[in-house]
């Protein structure tokens, strides 16, 4: 019988974007046999992302769809015997909680309303629900068609009345609610103006500890905020003593002695310089807060970004059966990785040692076995199952890959990290991908990519938009300058109040690095970045005249009235030392704006027109004044997109932002 004859892999495509299956959430049963996770696929029209829950049984290998249909289902949770998985999900445009058996069968509806529903979380009897909830403004309103209105006009109060991606932040506050399954009967059990949120239930499913910010004015000291206690039937709050600064995502020890959270004890950090670590305390205050790997100079928490699938997130600290150890992530130097603790404290033990970055995790009942979504750069998020004391990658465990099939189809581009010198020696990390089919006889144009931030980091993470340029016949680079996180506080915070010094420099080192591979043509290079890296990105072009063609995405062009148009712009003084009517020669010195006549590359500004992060006054100030200069520029605006838009915006204007990148360093670089 003749061999058969392998089909001709292609190369990827911009619409590949939409054809990924891409896993969100985990969660492993009490008796670790099953795994839950939920995968997110884009409809036939890329109009809209569904999200359906996968089960994976472990004693017969198999994985079955849970769930089907035009709904977007998130945050599965077992119960604490393990019958049944609770989930939010979204179905005709109404979000509720609904639990399905663990052994098959139809979901059911607990609960619906007009609101976010947050981090659900069983009572040790299996019988409620615990969450976090916010009620829309809409809530009281019993007219359908009403709803879609806009309203006659918005009183606006408080700072912190917008949020990028979610739009005006409804009058009502989150508060912990607790959900009868078998009634449906919701109980509210805090109150009041302040938000809050991240509930866990004690052990003995007595208390409820959230985290939630009493200062005077929560808006602006966003760095503070304390653990509270309230009983599980309600009543009065007790906070728990810890540090000045910021608490996240608290989680009780099983048995039922301490909290263990992240946070930090600096109150007035610039935008995430201050180490985040994982801190313990006793539930009723004692023993004392304490952070339990004080020598470790890292954030306990995934800050590696790609496009496909959000940003990075918080996922709570996980105690071991036994109470012994506590469970998290960390970035370092280009990689997130599982690490474990002792609950004492002292120095963690990396789980993972490949080159990974782990998007989220899970544990529950014996603790054997973590549950996690893991990428690199060769493949999409995978559900893996890894030990949960260090045995090394090799017993690790692939039990679900959902873009299997479409990656088998794909010649990729080959991505490799590299090491290089800055200007003063100092070592500084990048990838460099080159074309498929690569051929190091020929010239290549060449693309600089910048990350946004600035405090997070490029990593060993799969990233279309990387691979979709290199097989266009590009050389890409991405690097992590200093100002950024991965390697310290000291890497993060050399850029506080100097945007633009050292980071420029190290971005400039970059592009000597790219310009003097004997593969790249130097004549032919073009730089692109989104959000800080849209700041560099106008820094650059106002600064050099070395590339040839520029792409500012979602930029910041002038810090003064960033401060005013951002939804976080307010928390912009703790990063420049000031506000700018206080320190205006920092904010004037840091702008790009300042510099704008210098500009001669020519210029595509991409920018949504709902980001509130970066607001699109900053686009159209910049074309504006670029316009009358006479200078080459063009502006794509994108109707009601955020800031997020690479990341999760409309499938179809993610495909049109990546067309109209390519098709500008088309026009300018070849």
């Amino acid at each position: 019988m003749p061999a058969r004859k392998k089909s001709r892999k292609r190369y990827i495509e911009a619409e590949d974007i939409c054809r990924f299956g891409v896993v969100y959430h985990t969660a492993i049963s009490p008796d670790e046999n099953y795994v839950v996770y939920n995968v997110e696929s884009v409809s036939e029209d890329k109009h809209k992302y569904f999200s359906h829950l996968f089960m994976h049984d472990r004693k017969t290998g198999e994985t079955g769809q849970f769930t089907q249909g035009e709904v977007n289902d998130q945050s599965p949770v077992f119960s604490p015997d393990g019958s049944q998985i609770a989930f939010v999900s979204t179905r005709n445009k109404k979000t509720g909680l609904y639990v399905m058996p663990t052994a098959g069968g139809a979901e059911k509806l607990i609960l619906e309303k007009d609101g976010i529903f947050l981090d659900p979380v069983w009572t040790p009897d299996g019988k409620s629900l615990v969450y976090a909830f916010c009620y829309n403004d809409s809530h009281t309103i019993e007219d359908e068609k009403k709803k879609k209105e806009e309203p006659l006009y918005r009183h606006i109060t408080r700072l912190y009345y917008r949020w990028d991606g979610s739009g005006f932040r409804p009058k009502d506050s989150f508060h912990i609610y607790k959900l009868d399954i078998e009634t449906g009967t919701a109980v509210q059990l805090t109150k009041g103006r302040y938000d809050d949120m991240m509930p866990a239930v004690s052990a003995d499913g007595k208390q409820v500890v959230f985290i939630s910010n009493h200062s005077s004015n929560p808006d602006l000291d966003s760095m503070s905020g304390d653990l509270y206690l309230i009983s599980i039937r309600g009543g009065k709050i007790k906070k728990v003593p810890t540090p000045d600064g910021p608490v996240w995502s608290p989680s009780f020890s099983p048995d039922n002695k301490k909290i263990a959270y992240y946070g930090h004890a600096n109150p007035d950090d610039a935008w995430g310089v201050t180490n985040t670590h994982l801190w313990t305390v006793g539930v009723g205050g004692v023993p004392k807060a304490k952070d339990v790997v004080p020598k470790f100079d890292r954030h306990t928490f995934d800050e590696t970004i790609n496009d496909l699938g959000g940003g990075p997130e918080l996922i709570a600290p996980h105690w071991s059966a036994d109470s012994k150890r506590i469970y998290f992530m960390a970035s370092d130097s280009g990689n997130t990785h599982l690490f474990y603790v002792p609950a004492r404290g002292g120095l963690p033990t990396r789980i993972t040692t490949k080159d990974c970055h782990v998007k989220t995790f899970s544990l529950n009942g014996k603790t054997k076995v973590i549950a996690a979504a893991v990428t690199d750069l060769k493949n999409p998020r995978r559900v893996m199952l890894i030990p949960a004391v260090f045995k090394g990658d090799s017993k690790a465990e692939i039990i679900a890959n959902p873009s299997k099939k479409l990656m088998a189809g794909i010649k990729s581009a080959r991505v490799r990290c590299v090491w290089f010198k800055a200007h003063d020696k100092f070592d500084l990390q990048g990838w460099l991908v080159t074309p498929p089919d690569f051929n190091k006889k020929k010239k290549y144009p060449a693309i600089l990519e910048i990350h946004g931030g600035p405090r997070v980091q490029y990593g060993n993470t799969y990233f279309h938009e990387m691979q979709y340029l290199a097989s266009q016949g590009y050389v890409v680079f991405y690097t992590n300058p200093r100002g950024g996180n991965g390697r310290g506080e000291t890497f993060a915070e050399s850029i506080v109040a100097d945007w633009g010094s050292i980071d420029y420099a190290d971005v400039m080192a970059a592009a000597d690095y790219l310009e003097k591979l004997p593969y790249v043509d130097s004549r032919r290079m073009g730089v692109t970045g989104g959000s800080y890296g849209g700041f560099m990105t106008n820094w650059i072009i106002g600064h050099t005249n070395r590339f040839k063609a520029a792409v500012t995405q979602r930029s910041v062009y002038n810090l003064i009235s960033f401060t005013g148009s951002s939804d976080i712009g307010y928390d912009l003084h703790r990063e420049f030392e000031g506000f700018p009517w206080d320190n205006p020669e920092v904010y004037q010195k840091c702008s790009p704006s300042s510099y704008v006549k210098n500009i001669k590359t020519p210029l595509l500004i991409i920018h949504s027109e709902n980001d509130s992060r970066c607001g699109i006054e900053q686009a159209e100030n910049l074309f504006a004044t670029l316009k009358l200069m006479n200078k080459r520029v063009e502006l794509v605006r994108f109707p009601q997109e955020s800031h997020g838009l690479s990341r999760h915006g409309r499938p179809d204007r993610r495909l049109a932002r990546l067309e109209w990148i390519l098709k500008w360093f088309d026009r300018y670089l070849k």
